[in-house]
């Protein structure tokens, strides 16, 4: 039977966002222990929530929505990588030693995969500039990370999201990499279709080959 991880940070009242970002909540607005038909609840929550993808519009005021994103980035042959790296800028020589032929897809596992989802990670590792013109000179169209972002916490200028933008190399964050062995897998992680927005949750799967 072919193996299914879930690679998504679940949508909780305690999961850690961005400092400052709204934090997800739900309340009932009718339930079946009350009398009614159905059990109907609202949410309240960021488009950063959790495991999500980034759209352009995100960091510049003409950049796309999730709903329309190219769906055929988010499906597909993606590599799993472990790094060792703690902290500071991810460069290519960090994957040394790992089998990246034919890589279309690239997700970054490191540590932070190991917090619970209530905990936040604030000096965590992140993707250069030469990272990402490196993954672009080999096709890359997609890069998942499993960090809060793809560049620095204090970063002003987000030079990483911007340099993805100019490859055409789009981004998911927040992944949840524990336990998945490094290869190759089918990667789904589709971003829900909603427009005038900065970011989308998606449900994350990689599925074994």
């Amino acid at each position: 039977m072919t193996r299914i991880y879930d690679i998504t940070r679940t949508i909780i009242p305690s999961l850690a966002v961005w400092p400052g970002d709204t934090t997800f909540s739900f309340r009932s607005l009718a339930r079946l222990s009350e009398g009614a038909a159905v059990n109907l609840t609202t949410m309240t929550l960021s488009a950063h929530t959790g495991t999500h993808a980034d759209a352009p519009y995100h960091y510049t005021d003409t950049g796309a929505h999730p709903a329309s994103m190219p769906l055929e980035k988010y499906i597909g042959a993606a590599h799993v990588a472990t790094i060792t790296r703690r902290s500071g800028g991810i460069v290519p020589a960090d994957f040394d030693g790992h089998d990246l032929a034919g890589m279309q897809r690239l997700l970054i596992h490191t540590w932070v995969s190991d917090l619970p989802d209530d905990q936040w990670a604030e000096d965590f590792p992140y993707p250069t500039v030469e990272l990402i013109d490196w993954l672009a000179a080999r096709g890359v169209v997609l890069m998942g990370v499993d960090m809060p972002s793809v560049d620095d916490f204090n970063s002003k200028t987000l030079d990483g999201h911007h340099r993805l933008l100019h490859h055409g190399i789009v981004n998911l964050e927040t992944l949840l990499l524990k336990e998945v062995p490094d290869g190759v897998y089918e990667l789904v992680a589709l971003p829900l279709k909603i427009d005038g927005v900065c970011a989308s949750p998606v449900r994350a799967i990689l599925r074994e080959i």
